[in-house]
């Protein structure tokens, strides 16, 4: 189970294992349904949480809190629910916090272990790509509980132990010694805070720009990335590549993110100030 819409590395993991059946159109949106991933419909109506009641049972359920493309962080409410339909279930979530830095307000968890219960049913995966600017340097982390157990008893960390180190040497010294210097130092704790801070800034800056031209906008509290209708009805390639051709500013179109993502483009904020103070310019020219 995905939410819809959702980072598309999830789905596309589940294809390359054969996990996921035959692709189908998807008649509202054009895009593609797999019949082995249930879609959790996360849309303005709802929030942009799902309705747990309707989604049928899965091994696995990915969640990614804040969600990428539409900003929304999931409060302490909604991720308890997630955690009980998981143990209800026999679930294991697997919940992706790679973006838990840039969440604002103490209702918020930036770990679903915030949650009782949740070491029993989720390992929690994480980056050094958003918070720190790693995304090329490649540096990560899982936690998968001792508590997190098989139906017949066997620890999953177990396998995931013998499947990590079977497909991964391990991180390079290089990006082990830049991440310790993120987060064991005082001054790259400190570095980290002024990159979030600025990326988050970037983000209001866009917000208050789409909001000042009257359109639909979600996200940027939380996340440094902005979930924006610029033309209700229009389908959201069609609108990237308009904007794409007329301003030359890069948006991603939101179907790319699965069909809950149809008529909506992601704009993101990872870019210097000057920059997206002139994105900014040339989006209001050419929607105003």
């Amino acid at each position: 189970a995905v939410q819809d819409p959702t980072f598309p590395g999830y789905v596309d993991n589940g294809v390359i294992m054969g996990q996921t059946g035959p692709a189908a159109v998807d008649e509202e949106s054009g895009g593609s349904r797999y019949a082995g991933i249930e879609y959790m419909r996360c849309a303005p109506e709802n929030a942009f949480f799902p309705d747990l009641s309707r989604v049928r049972r899965t091994d696995v359920i990915f969640f990614c809190s804040p969600n990428n493309p539409t900003g929304h962080a999931a409060s302490r409410d909604q991720l308890r629910q997630l955690v009980d339909f998981a143990r209800r279930n026999g679930s294991i979530v697997v919940f992706d916090s790679a973006y838990a830095s840039y969440v604002s307000g103490d209702d918020k968890p930036r770990s679903i272990y915030e949650v009782p219960g949740a070491r029993e049913v989720a390992i929690e995966i994480s980056s050094f790509s958003k918070f720190a600017g790693f995304t090329g340097v490649r540096l990560g982390w899982a936690v998968v509980p001792d508590e997190l157990l098989y139906a017949d008893g066997t620890r999953v960390a177990r396998d995931f132990d013998r499947v990590v180190t079977t497909c991964f040497n391990g991180a390079s010294s290089v990006a082990q010694a830049g991440g310790l210097a993120c987060l064991a130092t005082e001054e790259g704790r400190a570095a980290v805070a002024r990159v979030v801070a600025g990326y988050k800034e970037n983000a209001r800056v866009l917000v208050d720009t789409f909001q000042a031209l009257g359109k639909e906008v979600y996200g940027g509290d939380d996340s440094p990335y902005v979930w924006v209708r610029l033309f209700p009805g229009r389908r959201s390639w069609d609108v990237f590549a308009e904007i794409l051709e007329k301003t030359h500013v890069i948006t991603v179109p939101g179907s790319g993110f699965g069909p809950g993502g149809e008529g909506f483009v992601r704009v993101s904020a990872f870019n210097s100030r000057d920059r997206v103070v002139e994105a900014c310019a040339r989006l209001t020219s050419f929607l105003a």
